[in-house]
């Protein structure tokens, strides 16, 4: 392990914004679970989660411009959070914090009804594995347990064309989800002012720099 990984190893345990839990399977329950407002951010305004938040650039980005929200960034990579950790540290930004965790704990963390939006940016595609896929059924029926009555919005954001695809053609269609957006350009002329390309995140940059393209599908679930 490389020295800076474990100088910010170190430096996150002093983060206040930084929840770390097991990645264990013995089951735990985060001591905020149905108290995030209250107890972590003071308030009672409405929580967004981003999965797989990386460096947290989308989380940052987003808290940035709607300090009325609060935010949350979970991911499993505690070098990668160290980066948003930091920045909102520096910045002094109540309505953000982070979870470090698997994706799939994620109902240990948040209790039903907790969270109203969550967005997915830049993903693991999964190709052989579509179930760890971070909209797969699976892990859409985890997040209509945290939102309120089962109702919330769903963001998606790649530049994999076949991820993109299969969560439009093979899961949000057939079940009968309402679709909000949905374009294989989000650049393009008629959709460069959606609020969805108001943030970019380092690999977004990336790939844009490189000519791929920026899907992005947002539906309610119902």
């Amino acid at each position: 392990m490389g020295k800076n990984k474990l100088a910010r190893f170190e430096e996150n345990l002093g983060f206040k914004n930084l929840f770390q839990f097991p990645a264990t399977i013995q089951p735990w329950e985060a001591p905020l679970r149905g108290q995030w407002k209250e107890g972590y951010y003071g308030n009672g305004n409405p929580i967004v989660l981003e999965m797989g938040c990386g460096k947290g650039d989308y989380t940052i980005g987003l808290a940035r411009r709607y300090p009325y929200k609060n935010f949350v960034g979970l991911d499993i990579k505690g070098a990668r959070l160290w980066r948003g950790c930091k920045t909102a540290s520096e910045e002094a930004m109540p309505n953000v914090a982070f979870v470090r965790t698997r994706a799939e704990f994620v109902e240990r963390v948040f209790a039903p009804g907790e969270i109203s939006e969550i967005w997915i940016t830049f993903p693991d595609p999964q190709p052989s594995k579509p179930n760890k896929r971070l909209c797969s059924p699976m892990f859409l029926d985890r997040y209509r347990n945290l939102f309120p009555e089962g109702k919330g919005i769903v963001h998606l954001k790649t530049d994999d064309t076949d991820l993109y695809e299969y969560c439009l053609h093979e899961v949000v269609e057939p079940a009968g989800y309402e679709i909000l957006a949905s374009t294989a350009d989000l650049y393009a002329m008629e959709t460069a002012q959606s609020e969805a390309a108001a943030v970019q995140t380092f690999y977004e940059k990336r790939w844009l720099a490189e000519g791929r393209k920026i899907k992005y599908l947002a539906f309610r679930l119902l």
